[in-house]
């Protein structure tokens, strides 16, 4: 219950020692985004999603075969200095890495990313490659000494012992880990992590808060609103969400702006009607 006696009022929230200020609500770049079919509906969520407030994306080269990042490249052009933008690499090797990064800095035109984080670590395999001598951490230092990337970060969403042993080995300054109603009842990331995430000052980022839309109705959820309020009543800094629509972007905002944080027993109650379909909410720790 540590996580839940946090003062979380305020609409935007520190990324830990980023310093950065992020607001409730992060643009993902996958559904829509990543469309390359949809091109000129990406651009406009986008381009809404900045005028609306939203001043964190998150990319990655392996969404839809790096046209999400393509997509958002077009609209970097000429806003860049109004987000903070992610990317990731989903290679394990320095050279991997190296070659990943300067395909994702063209894409997204830009010439420098404010975080650049290890893409869905699920094994001790992935650990033991990350960090070996030409492991893909080498590659991170060496860009970040450069200016190229501004912050190193971390992705989990299959188990949070992984991403434990992960933050422990390396410094990190974020964490992008699946957050949402049914993670308490299996392999929760909120109790295995949370708190060494607090004590690094690690700047928390949630995923998976919809269950990909699991949740609402058939995971047991009565609708979009009660997941998304349980997790920004969790002490992390902001949820990636990934947006199909102009009209689902705009819902979304306005629940960010009318966000109070739940109580103990709200959040308690939530946790009980995802209970018997966890499985729907937390597929990705199964699966995946």
């Amino acid at each position: 219950m540590l996580a839940r006696t946090y003062n979380l009022n305020s609409k935007k929230r520190v990324l830990g020692k980023t310093g950065e200020e992020i607001n409730l609500i992060s643009l993902g770049g996958e559904i829509t985004v990543a469309d390359s079919e949809k091109q000129e509906e990406a651009i406009e969520i986008i381009n809404r999603a900045i005028d609306l407030g939203v001043n964190y994306i998150d990319t990655a080269p392996a969404y839809k075969d790096g046209d999400s990042e393509s997509n958002i490249g077009k609209v970097m052009k000429n806003r860049r200095d109004e987000v903070f933008l992610a990317s990731k690499t989903h290679k394990r090797s320095y050279s991997g890495t190296m070659e990943l990064i300067e395909r994702s800095l063209n894409r997204l035109q830009t010439d420098y990313l404010d975080l650049y984080q290890v893409h869905n670590v699920r094994t001790e395999e992935d650990l033991s490659e990350m960090f070996s001598k030409d492991g893909v951490i080498k590659a991170l230092e060496e860009l970040k000494d450069q200016g190229v990337i501004r912050n190193l970060g971390i992705t989990g969403h299959k188990d949070p012992e992984i991403l434990l042993k992960g933050i422990q080995e390396f410094d990190f300054d974020t964490a992008l880990i699946s957050m949402n109603a049914a993670d308490i009842h299996y392999k929760p990331f909120q109790e295995v992590l949370l708190e060494e995430l607090i004590e690094r000052n690690i700047g928390i980022i949630g995923m998976k808060t919809l269950g990909r839309g699991k949740l609402v109705p058939e995971g047991g959820l009565d609708s979009i609103k009660e997941a998304l309020y349980y997790v920004w009543s969790l002490p992390l800094t902001t949820t990636i969400i990934g947006i199909g629509s102009i009209e689902e972007l705009e819902e979304n905002i306005e629940l960010a702006r009318e966000f109070e944080p739940l109580s103990v027993d709200e959040m308690v109650e939530i946790e009980a009607k995802t209970e018997k379909f966890e499985e729907k909410g937390n597929f990705f720790k199964y699966d995946w």
